[in-house]
């Protein structure tokens, strides 16, 4: 996981942490996950490159799009501005889920209730209803975490991450 060391935090920023590593960890084709500020800023990612949480007979996962955690994060926000444009412009109301199906991959965006984003870059093959799934259940979990003080936290700890 591409986040930073869980000392010095908060509960709630450890328990979103830990819910992300789980996500990724557990969901059959999901390769990275990102979570995205209302204002585009990455608040937590997965290493896209990297296997199961210290398990050094873990399988690698694939790379995330070019391996880059902020790569995801500005599709993610992008693909946020996109749509919530777009549903505003044709007065469909707030969107709750994005996804985007390419040859070589998927990619899900949904929206979290304080306006941040939860993203998933998934591979071609996964099943699209369970990695919907399990972003609801994030969603649900984290909605109510996620505060201005503990986004403030997870952005700074982002920004001292090596």
């Amino acid at each position: 996981m591409t986040a930073p060391s869980t000392y010095g935090l908060s509960t709630q920023a450890r328990n979103l942490q830990w819910l992300l590593t789980d996500l990724v960890e557990e969901v059959p084709g999901v390769n990275s996950v990102a979570v995205v500020s209302s204002d585009g800023l990455l608040l937590l990612s997965s290493d896209p490159g990297a296997g199961g949480a210290g398990d050094p007979g873990a399988t690698p996962r694939p790379k995330g799009p070019r391996g880059a955690s902020a790569d995801l994060a500005t599709i993610v926000s992008g693909l946020g501005s996109l749509t919530t444009g777009a549903a505003d412009l044709m007065e469909f109301g707030s969107v709750k889920q994005t996804m985007v199906a390419m040859e070589h991959g998927s990619v899900f965006v949904m929206a979290i209730s304080d306006g941040s984003l939860l993203g998933v870059h998934a591979t071609p093959d996964c099943d699209m209803s369970v990695v919907a799934y399990h972003m609801a259940l994030f969603v649900g979990r984290a909605g109510h975490v996620l505060t201005p003080e503990v986004r403030s936290e997870l952005r700074q700890s982002m920004e001292n991450t090596p």
